[in-house]
């Protein structure tokens, strides 16, 4: 069941680590399948993760294939499935992201445009002890209408409607609050407000920004 979904989360646990964004067992990633979500099992070391350490559950949490236990974060997992209809889910204790949420109060404020990607300013969800369903509510509260979020004291978390998506949204998320501490290493941090992030998106739009097009190609931007 969901072997395809199996392999993807294995692998994507391996480029996490490669990337260095987990560490050890640290973190969890899961992908859905219709009624059914295929998730890193707890204890296994995410470098050398293989489908056979990725469980399958249902949406109420019931085992349904493999042989390991599901993450101890399955509650979190399945509450961003039920509440944002994801299609995957991405939970590290990347070293960056990590300290900023035990700094940060509120959010990581929009300091680049590409952070748009992720909606904007990425909240910090409230303290919770991790496998809880207090952690769980808090997690998902920061989400609204976001595709990542910081977790105080504890890591960071992102969403997508497929999994090599959510992948490059905690890579963006790590890239983001490294941009962050540098700047503010160096001086007071200007954040984009929100005229200037709608002009970014309108831009986007007209110039079909982040896809390709040939050199003379009419584009919406062309008139």
């Amino acid at each position: 069941m969901l072997d395809a979904e199996r392999e993807q989360v294995a692998a994507a646990c391996r480029r996490l680590a490669e990337q260095g964004l987990v560490i050890g067992t640290a973190g969890n990633v899961s992908a859905r399948s219709g009624e059914h979500v295929a998730m890193s099992a707890t204890g296994v070391v995410l470098a050398d993760a293989t489908p056979e350490q990725v469980t399958v559950v249902d949406r109420d949490g019931a085992v349904v294939a493999g042989e390991l236990e599901p993450t101890s974060e399955v509650d979190l997992h399945l509450g961003v499935y039920r509440r944002y209809d994801a299609g995957a889910v991405v939970h590290t204790h990347a070293p960056m992201a990590t300290a900023l949420s035990c700094v940060l109060e509120d959010e990581l404020p929009c300091v680049h445009y590409q952070m748009l990607l992720l909606g904007g300013p990425v909240r910090v969800a409230r303290y919770a002890t991790f496998g809880t369903p207090e952690l769980a509510e808090s997690v998902i509260e920061a989400l609204e209408g976001r595709a990542a979020a910081l977790m105080a004291n504890h890591g960071a978390i992102a969403h997508a409607a497929d999994l090599p998506t959510a992948v490059e949204h905690s890579l963006l998320l790590e890239w983001a609050c490294t941009v962050y501490w540098r700047a503010r290493a160096i001086g007071e941090v200007r954040a984009l407000d929100e005229r200037q992030r709608e002009a970014v998106v309108q831009a986007a739009v007209e110039r079909r920004y982040g896809s390709t097009h040939r050199i003379g190609e009419d584009s919406p931007s062309d008139g």
